[in-house]
Protein backbone atom coordinates (compact mmCIF):
# COMPACT_ATOMS: atom_id res chain seq x y z
CA UNK A 1 0.00 0.00 0.00
CA UNK A 2 0.91 3.23 -0.71
CA UNK A 3 2.53 5.66 2.15
CA UNK A 4 1.33 8.63 0.52
CA UNK A 5 -2.28 10.07 1.73
CA UNK A 6 -4.37 11.08 -1.72
CA UNK A 7 -4.19 14.57 -1.75
CA UNK A 8 -0.41 14.47 -0.79
CA UNK A 9 1.80 15.52 -3.79
CA UNK A 10 3.95 12.90 -5.27
CA UNK A 11 7.56 14.13 -5.42
CA UNK A 12 9.08 15.30 -8.51
CA UNK A 13 11.64 12.57 -9.84
CA UNK A 14 13.35 15.32 -11.79
CA UNK A 15 14.11 17.31 -8.88
CA UNK A 16 17.97 16.99 -9.40
CA UNK A 17 18.73 18.76 -12.80
CA UNK A 18 21.18 16.02 -12.96
CA UNK A 19 18.48 13.31 -12.95
CA UNK A 20 16.67 15.46 -15.94
CA UNK A 21 19.82 15.58 -17.50
CA UNK A 22 20.50 11.66 -18.01
CA UNK A 23 16.51 11.46 -19.21
CA UNK A 24 17.23 14.15 -22.12
CA UNK A 25 20.74 13.05 -22.75
CA UNK A 26 19.22 9.33 -23.45
CA UNK A 27 16.22 10.80 -25.80
CA UNK A 28 18.43 12.76 -27.34
CA UNK A 29 20.57 10.03 -28.48
CA UNK A 30 17.63 7.93 -29.00
CA UNK A 31 16.19 10.89 -32.03
CA UNK A 32 19.58 10.87 -33.17
CA UNK A 33 19.59 7.65 -34.62
CA UNK A 34 15.73 7.73 -35.43
CA UNK A 35 16.56 10.51 -38.00
CA UNK A 36 20.10 8.90 -39.14
CA UNK A 37 17.92 5.80 -40.17
CA UNK A 38 15.16 7.99 -41.80
CA UNK A 39 17.66 9.62 -43.62
CA UNK A 40 18.95 6.08 -45.42
CA UNK A 41 15.51 5.38 -46.32
CA UNK A 42 15.27 8.23 -47.95
CA UNK A 43 13.54 11.04 -46.23
CA UNK A 44 10.70 13.59 -47.30
CA UNK A 45 11.06 17.16 -47.00
CA UNK A 46 8.72 20.23 -48.00
CA UNK A 47 8.93 23.67 -47.01
CA UNK A 48 6.60 25.21 -44.04
CA UNK A 49 4.77 28.32 -44.52
CA UNK A 50 7.89 30.63 -43.58
CA UNK A 51 9.94 28.91 -46.53
CA UNK A 52 12.32 26.78 -44.28
CA UNK A 53 12.47 23.14 -44.50
CA UNK A 54 10.63 20.23 -42.74
CA UNK A 55 11.42 16.74 -42.95
CA UNK A 56 9.59 13.68 -41.78
CA UNK A 57 12.18 13.38 -39.82
CA UNK A 58 11.86 16.70 -38.27
CA UNK A 59 8.35 15.33 -37.05
CA UNK A 60 8.92 12.00 -36.36
CA UNK A 61 11.83 12.90 -34.25
CA UNK A 62 9.49 15.58 -32.19
CA UNK A 63 6.59 13.06 -31.46
CA UNK A 64 9.03 10.67 -30.18
CA UNK A 65 10.57 13.15 -27.88
CA UNK A 66 7.45 14.33 -26.90
CA UNK A 67 6.67 11.12 -25.32
CA UNK A 68 9.61 9.78 -23.61
CA UNK A 69 9.93 13.15 -21.81
CA UNK A 70 6.51 13.52 -21.31
CA UNK A 71 6.95 10.16 -19.20
CA UNK A 72 8.97 11.81 -16.86
CA UNK A 73 7.90 14.79 -17.05
CA UNK A 74 4.02 14.78 -17.82
CA UNK A 75 2.99 18.10 -15.93
CA UNK A 76 5.72 20.34 -17.49
CA UNK A 77 5.35 22.66 -20.25
CA UNK A 78 6.30 21.73 -24.04
CA UNK A 79 7.46 24.32 -26.58
CA UNK A 80 9.27 22.43 -29.86
CA UNK A 81 9.89 24.22 -33.02
CA UNK A 82 7.55 21.29 -34.69
CA UNK A 83 4.56 21.47 -32.55
CA UNK A 84 1.90 23.83 -32.26
CA UNK A 85 2.58 26.16 -29.20
CA UNK A 86 0.46 25.50 -26.64
CA UNK A 87 -0.20 28.40 -24.36
CA UNK A 88 -0.46 26.35 -21.45
CA UNK A 89 3.46 26.54 -21.21
CA UNK A 90 3.12 30.20 -20.01
CA UNK A 91 1.59 28.72 -16.40
CA UNK A 92 4.05 26.39 -16.03
CA UNK A 93 7.63 26.68 -13.78
CA UNK A 94 8.58 24.08 -15.90
CA UNK A 95 9.10 23.67 -19.83
CA UNK A 96 10.23 21.24 -22.00
CA UNK A 97 11.94 23.10 -25.07
CA UNK A 98 13.35 20.63 -28.15
CA UNK A 99 14.41 21.32 -31.52
CA UNK A 100 14.42 17.71 -33.12
CA UNK A 101 16.64 18.57 -36.15
CA UNK A 102 18.33 21.62 -35.19
CA UNK A 103 20.20 22.08 -39.11
CA UNK A 104 17.61 20.71 -41.26
CA UNK A 105 18.91 22.15 -44.60
CA UNK A 106 22.69 20.81 -43.00
CA UNK A 107 20.61 17.32 -42.29
CA UNK A 108 18.87 16.98 -45.81
CA UNK A 109 22.27 17.53 -47.56
CA UNK A 110 24.01 14.87 -45.47
CA UNK A 111 26.56 16.67 -43.86
CA UNK A 112 27.68 16.94 -40.49
CA UNK A 113 26.64 19.95 -38.51
CA UNK A 114 23.39 18.80 -37.53
CA UNK A 115 22.17 17.97 -34.34
CA UNK A 116 18.91 16.93 -31.60
CA UNK A 117 18.39 19.28 -28.80
CA UNK A 118 16.58 19.45 -25.82
CA UNK A 119 16.64 21.17 -22.46
CA UNK A 120 14.65 21.74 -18.64
CA UNK A 121 13.54 25.46 -18.71
CA UNK A 122 12.63 26.05 -15.23
CA UNK A 123 11.54 29.66 -14.59
CA UNK A 124 12.88 31.30 -17.82
CA UNK A 125 16.40 29.65 -17.63
CA UNK A 126 17.31 26.28 -18.97
CA UNK A 127 18.70 23.89 -15.44
CA UNK A 128 19.51 20.63 -17.72
CA UNK A 129 20.50 20.27 -21.33
CA UNK A 130 21.58 17.60 -24.38
CA UNK A 131 22.67 17.80 -27.63
CA UNK A 132 23.56 15.04 -30.14
CA UNK A 133 25.39 14.77 -33.15
CA UNK A 134 24.67 11.71 -34.53
CA UNK A 135 27.21 12.16 -37.44
CA UNK A 136 29.77 13.12 -35.33
CA UNK A 137 29.07 11.15 -32.19
CA UNK A 138 29.20 13.73 -30.02
CA UNK A 139 26.83 14.05 -26.87
CA UNK A 140 27.25 17.25 -24.90
CA UNK A 141 25.46 17.41 -21.43
CA UNK A 142 24.60 20.26 -19.27
CA UNK A 143 23.54 20.73 -15.25
CA UNK A 144 22.93 23.75 -14.07
CA UNK A 145 25.79 24.12 -11.17
CA UNK A 146 26.97 20.77 -12.83
CA UNK A 147 29.35 21.84 -15.43
CA UNK A 148 29.44 20.78 -18.91
CA UNK A 149 30.59 17.50 -20.78
CA UNK A 150 31.06 16.38 -24.44
CA UNK A 151 30.94 12.37 -24.58
CA UNK A 152 31.55 12.51 -20.79
CA UNK A 153 34.27 14.43 -20.86
CA UNK A 154 34.62 18.06 -18.72
CA UNK A 155 34.75 21.08 -21.70
CA UNK A 156 35.67 24.94 -21.44
CA UNK A 157 35.70 27.78 -23.37
CA UNK A 158 38.79 29.10 -24.31
CA UNK A 159 40.80 31.37 -22.44
CA UNK A 160 41.53 33.76 -25.62
CA UNK A 161 40.56 37.68 -24.49
CA UNK A 162 41.61 39.91 -27.67
CA UNK A 163 39.57 39.57 -31.12
CA UNK A 164 43.37 39.90 -32.51
CA UNK A 165 43.38 35.86 -33.68
CA UNK A 166 40.39 34.92 -32.30
CA UNK A 167 37.90 31.89 -34.50
CA UNK A 168 35.08 33.34 -34.79
CA UNK A 169 31.51 32.10 -37.02
CA UNK A 170 28.32 33.37 -37.55
CA UNK A 171 26.47 35.02 -40.44
CA UNK A 172 28.55 36.83 -43.20
CA UNK A 173 27.05 39.90 -42.74
CA UNK A 174 27.33 40.05 -38.98
CA UNK A 175 31.05 38.94 -39.24
CA UNK A 176 31.83 41.75 -41.82
CA UNK A 177 30.81 44.56 -39.31
CA UNK A 178 34.00 42.89 -37.41
CA UNK A 179 35.68 43.68 -40.22
CA UNK A 180 37.03 46.48 -38.57
CA UNK A 181 38.09 45.40 -35.97
CA UNK A 182 41.17 43.22 -36.44
CA UNK A 183 42.71 40.60 -37.40
CA UNK A 184 40.35 37.65 -36.42
CA UNK A 185 39.72 34.20 -38.27
CA UNK A 186 36.57 32.43 -40.20
CA UNK A 187 35.91 29.02 -40.27
CA UNK A 188 33.60 27.48 -42.81
CA UNK A 189 30.11 27.90 -40.99
CA UNK A 190 28.55 25.91 -38.46
CA UNK A 191 24.42 25.78 -39.94
CA UNK A 192 23.23 24.17 -36.47
CA UNK A 193 23.06 27.16 -34.24
CA UNK A 194 23.14 24.69 -31.34
CA UNK A 195 25.89 23.34 -32.88
CA UNK A 196 28.20 26.52 -33.40
CA UNK A 197 27.67 27.80 -30.07
CA UNK A 198 28.26 23.88 -28.57
CA UNK A 199 31.78 24.97 -30.10
CA UNK A 200 32.12 27.92 -28.14
CA UNK A 201 31.85 26.08 -25.63
CA UNK A 202 34.46 23.53 -26.58
CA UNK A 203 36.96 25.86 -27.40
CA UNK A 204 37.13 24.73 -30.86
CA UNK A 205 35.71 28.80 -31.29
CA UNK A 206 35.98 31.51 -29.44
CA UNK A 207 33.34 33.36 -30.03
CA UNK A 208 29.68 32.59 -32.30
CA UNK A 209 27.24 34.95 -33.28
CA UNK A 210 23.73 34.68 -34.06
CA UNK A 211 21.33 36.85 -36.22
CA UNK A 212 17.81 38.35 -34.88
CA UNK A 213 14.47 35.86 -34.79
CA UNK A 214 16.58 32.73 -33.32
CA UNK A 215 14.19 30.91 -31.33
CA UNK A 216 13.88 29.18 -27.63
CA UNK A 217 14.24 26.15 -29.53
CA UNK A 218 17.22 26.84 -31.08
CA UNK A 219 19.16 28.28 -28.27
CA UNK A 220 18.17 26.62 -24.35
CA UNK A 221 20.51 23.73 -24.32
CA UNK A 222 23.42 25.46 -25.66
CA UNK A 223 22.82 28.49 -23.92
CA UNK A 224 23.45 26.47 -20.79
CA UNK A 225 26.71 24.20 -22.30
CA UNK A 226 27.85 27.40 -22.88
CA UNK A 227 27.38 29.25 -19.46
CA UNK A 228 28.63 25.56 -17.32
CA UNK A 229 31.57 25.44 -19.62
CA UNK A 230 32.61 29.00 -18.32
CA UNK A 231 31.21 31.31 -21.02
CA UNK A 232 28.88 34.29 -22.31
CA UNK A 233 25.75 34.18 -24.34
CA UNK A 234 24.07 36.89 -24.38
CA UNK A 235 22.04 39.78 -26.26
CA UNK A 236 24.02 43.12 -28.01
CA UNK A 237 23.66 45.09 -24.09
CA UNK A 238 25.00 42.12 -22.24
CA UNK A 239 21.75 40.37 -21.02
CA UNK A 240 21.31 36.57 -20.56
CA UNK A 241 18.19 35.12 -22.49
CA UNK A 242 14.61 34.16 -20.91
CA UNK A 243 13.21 31.86 -22.27
CA UNK A 244 9.17 30.46 -22.24
CA UNK A 245 7.84 33.93 -22.94
CA UNK A 246 4.88 34.19 -24.87
CA UNK A 247 6.68 35.14 -28.15
CA UNK A 248 9.90 32.61 -27.75
CA UNK A 249 12.11 34.65 -30.11
CA UNK A 250 15.70 36.72 -29.72
CA UNK A 251 17.82 39.50 -31.24
CA UNK A 252 21.00 39.21 -32.02
CA UNK A 253 23.17 37.51 -29.56
CA UNK A 254 26.89 37.35 -29.03
CA UNK A 255 28.64 33.68 -27.83
CA UNK A 256 32.04 33.78 -26.22
CA UNK A 257 34.52 32.99 -23.26
CA UNK A 258 34.23 35.40 -20.44
CA UNK A 259 37.48 36.67 -21.15
CA UNK A 260 36.71 37.56 -24.94
CA UNK A 261 32.55 38.21 -24.86
CA UNK A 262 33.56 42.47 -23.40
CA UNK A 263 35.72 43.17 -26.61
CA UNK A 264 33.15 41.31 -28.76
CA UNK A 265 30.00 42.92 -27.68
CA UNK A 266 32.24 46.03 -27.94
CA UNK A 267 32.61 45.82 -31.49
CA UNK A 268 29.36 44.04 -32.01
CA UNK A 269 26.91 46.37 -31.49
Amino acid sequence: MSTFAADTPRPDPLADPAVAARHLAEAVVAAGAVAVDMFRAGVKSWSKHNDSPVTEADLAVDVMLRERLSLVGPDYGWLSEETVDEPSRLSRRRVWIVDPIDGTRAYMAGRADWCVEAALVEDGRPIAGALFAPVTEELFIAVLGGGATRNGQPIRVSTTHALAGAVIDGPAPWLAHLDHAGSWRRVDRIRSLALRLARVATGELDAALASPNGNDWDLAAADLLVHEAGGRLTTLDSRPLAYNAPVPRHGALVSAGSLLHPALIAVAR
